[in-house]
């Protein structure tokens, strides 16, 4: 059930909303909190019911790893006098959360490199749990905050709610306990909040139109680049490139833009998870822009333990590229995500050692340099195997030429609303030629939008009427592009 289906915007978001209102209405708080998880798990369910008992006893288990944790006496109690129950206790949690994740998502990456070496294992050829990353993240953080004493006494219902809460379960923001929970126990936050909707609909409006209107368009073209053209010219491999930089953000900051969205329906808050990203003038800046809940989480529960820049200059450089590989590999077991993450990790330790020889570089070299490194790294990011990122890179140095109007060829249906267009008002351009100047307008469009105000910004600055207005415009056209029947799928969610 994608945020962009039919099924979630007019049947499951405003029934869950309604009973969830209606029960708090009639005082019965306990149970609008049983009917919000119930949803919450038939969310999950409806992607693949096999996978409901896992999350289900990963939340059990570490919420009693939590309270354990919590316990007072825990810290007393010595096991052959060298180690505290409650480290061993802490530990065992960090494991089993560990050990999930590396067994669904792993096991067969290690396995096949090392049948890459000589060994003859067997693959178990499992399907990914949905989100698994994102709900082992939350716990992980959970326990770690519970061994330092930073949690509270949580009910298991709000614990339960608040790793299953159905707007960020599948592509984040990676929330904190101390962030959600509170806000599930405040007793004005059970009655309906028309401020709050309002700011609510606009946002998921939003987002709904980056992810249907613009980044399902630019994935035909990033698709048929990576996927399905045996060799790309330099402008063809141009023009995929920018087409997944582009789809990728306005895929999961519009999902993360419904996201939130949904959840201020509900009066829950959750952070924010991006900043004008494509602004940034220097790798460090977009990492404090993209995806900032990961980079939050990364910084304190990786980077920080390991030693931070406390430690000298070589240990901070090592920590970043440790930092940084663990980051790549936490999006998907392949050898594309460990060399995107190391090329980030090397980047910031370019940038820091930049730093101290304290030589400016004008805003508009240094964004360049920023969004076109961000832009070619990608690319492995994307790509299925070496070979494949090697042929979009080598076409953008121009190793196939310059132009081929051949290679792109794409059917009109697969481009979606976009497909209209190219019938309606380019008929008798050839279909090859047609393509490259509706991507042209695609990608001059896209970065015209990435220099405007984020969703945040619109959020404050924007009157009521105004984001009214703009609400149903978006909708309406987010909407109707959706009913079409166009392929649409999270990109995030299969991390």
């Amino acid at each position: 059930m994608l945020f962009s289906s039919y099924q979630y915007i007019l049947l499951f978001l405003p029934i869950t909303f309604a009973i969830y209102f209606w029960l708090n209405h009639l005082k019965q708080k306990m149970f609008s909190k049983i009917w919000l998880i119930f949803a919450n798990l038939f969310f999950y369910s409806f992607w693949d019911l096999r996978f409901l008992p896992l999350i289900l006893l990963s939340t059990i288990v570490n919420f009693l790893i939590g309270s354990l944790l919590r316990n007072s006496k825990i810290e007393s109690v010595k096991i052959k006098s060298i180690y505290s129950l409650k480290k061993i206790t802490f530990i065992s949690g960090i494991v089993f959360n560990l050990s999930l994740l590396g067994y669904f998502k792993y096991a067969d990456f290690f396995l096949s490199n090392l049948n890459a070496l000589g060994a003859h294992f067997e693959l178990m050829h499992m399907a990914l749990p949905l989100a698994i990353s994102f709900f082992t993240f939350q716990q992980i953080a959970y326990i770690v905050d519970s061994y330092k004493e930073r949690t509270e006494n949580y009910s298991f219902l709000n614990y339960l709610l608040f790793v299953t809460f159905f707007p960020q379960l599948f592509s984040g923001p990676i929330t904190y306990h101390k962030e959600i929970i509170p806000q599930f126990s405040s007793k004005w936050n059970k009655l309906i909040n028309y401020r709050n909707i309002s700011l609510g609909i606009f946002i998921f409006s939003i987002g709904l139109f980056k992810k249907v209107i613009i980044s399902d368009v630019f994935a035909v073209w990033a698709n048929q680049g990576f996927d399905n053209s045996l060799h790309l010219s330099m402008l063809d491999a141009w023009f995929t490139s920018f087409s997944y930089t582009f789809q990728l953000y306005f895929d999961f900051s519009g999902y993360t833009d419904m996201a939130i969205g949904a959840a201020l329906l509900f009066n829950i808050k959750l952070p924010i998870n991006f900043n004008s990203p494509y602004k940034a003038l220097n790798i460090q800046d977009f990492w404090r822009r993209w995806h900032i809940t990961l980079s939050r989480f990364l910084r304190n529960y990786i980077y920080i333990p390991l030693g931070g820049n406390r430690k000298g200059e070589a240990v901070t450089y090592a920590n970043l590229l440790i930092t940084f590989l663990l980051g790549g590999l936490w999006h998907g077991a392949n050898w594309m995500f460990i060399i995107w993450g190391l090329l980030h990790g090397l980047a910031l330790i370019i940038h820091r050692i930049w730093g101290k020889l304290r030589v400016s570089i004008p805003d508009p070299i240094a964004w360049l340099i920023t969004f076109n490194f961000i832009n070619v790294t990608w690319v492995f990011f994307r790509a299925r195997d070496l070979d494949s990122a090697m042929k979009v890179l080598g076409g953008m140095i121009g190793l196939q030429g310059a132009y081929d109007n051949i290679s792109t060829e794409i059917e009109t249906w697969k481009l979606s609303w976009s497909g209209f267009f190219l019938e309606r008002f380019l008929p008798e351009i050839p279909i090859g030629v047609s393509e490259n100047i509706l991507i042209f307008i695609f990608v001059v469009a896209a970065f015209f939008i990435i220099t405007q105000k984020n969703t945040t910004e619109l959020t404050i600055s924007t009157s009521v009427k105004t984001r009214t207005a703009a609400s149903i415009l978006l909708f309406t056209i987010a909407m109707l592009s959706a009913l079409s029947g166009a392929n649409s799928v999270s990109l995030y969610s299969k991390f």
